[in-house]
């Protein structure tokens, strides 16, 4: 079978013929947040309604926390430390080398984070994440609990500082710069389990912040939820029938074909060419005949 469709003959290109969408591992109930550890040669991830994160290698899959807080995205900061948004502790936290977590933000004006989802990393050190109310509004993944803030993205300085950055979201989701840095993607997922479309915008960076936000692109059939970029400034999206690939003018270049409604994504591997697939209850990967872009 073909795992690939090409909506562009460009898209060919970007992909190789012989190289299989392989499921790597399942059986778990909904997981997120791929990030790659290339200097321990392993793929982090969350299987969020279990309360764990999962550590895949060469050896097969162990537990890496648990509990975890029903963590959901995670990435690396500039040294190399894990950051991960934590929906039962509703905050953004560090784990630093020797074990201990460091909590980078947990509220916002005095009134506690909804859920935060998605989390990136910034050349100059600020931590970007979203703040949804997905991982509140039910026992699921997390604590029902009352929303007392909107669904913001935020900004934290190297100093700690804390700043609502986008605020007129209804749920955003998936964040990932371009290469220079130059552009902002913010997934807004809304209704994120319909099969209604799902919005892309993409923002100037601006001294440090986002501005002249606009339409990007339309994610359908299913869930922008997950985003990254290749360095040659290709946008990759989860979707409801596997991983779409945009182009930086925002069409559609080609799909991967996911057996599953894929949730987040990442590059890794040896080359950093290799994409990672969070999909409902399994974790798949496929070589590409790109390189992700900001790749541990």
């Amino acid at each position: 079978m073909s795992f690939f469709v090409c909506d562009d003959p460009q898209f060919a290109s970007y992909v190789l013929g012989n190289a299989p969408v392989k499921q790597l591992a399942t059986g778990y109930d909904w997981v997120e947040g791929p990030v790659w550890f290339g200097d321990m040669g392993c793929l982090l991830f969350s299987d969020i309604p279990n309360n764990r994160i999962l550590r895949l290698d060469d050896a097969g899959v162990s537990t890496f926390r648990s509990p975890s807080n029903f963590s959901n995205g995670h990435t690396r900061d500039l040294q190399g430390r894990l950051v991960s948004c934590e929906h039962g502790g509703r905050r953004v936290t560090r784990t630093e080398w020797d074990g201990r977590v460091t909590v980078i933000a947990d509220s916002y004006q005095g009134k506690p984070l909804n859920s935060p989802n998605d989390v990136i990393v910034a050349r100059d050190g600020a931590i970007w994440f979203s703040d949804p109310h997905y991982g509140i509004m039910t026992d699921y993944e997390g604590y029902r609990a009352e929303q007392e803030l909107p669904c913001n993205v935020y900004r934290v300085d190297p100093g700690g500082r804390i700043e609502a950055v986008i605020t007129d979201m209804a749920c955003p989701n998936g964040l990932a710069f371009s290469p220079d840095e130059r552009l902002l993607y913010v997934a807004d997922t809304g209704r994120m389990f319909s099969d209604d479309p799902q919005h892309i915008r993409v923002y100037d960076m601006v001294d440090g912040r986002p501005a002249n936000g606009r339409l990007f692109h339309t994610i359908a059939p299913g869930c922008a939820d997950g985003i990254r970029l290749d360095t040659e400034g290709n946008l990759w999206s989860s979707a409801g029938d596997g991983v779409h690939c945009i182009a930086p003018d925002g069409r559609r270049l080609g799909r991967i074909l996911v057996p599953e409604r894929v949730s987040n994504i990442c590059f890794g591997g040896r080359a950093k060419n290799r994409l990672f697939i969070t999909a409902t209850t399994s974790v798949y990967s496929v070589v590409l005949n790109r390189k992700g872009a900001q790749c541990p």
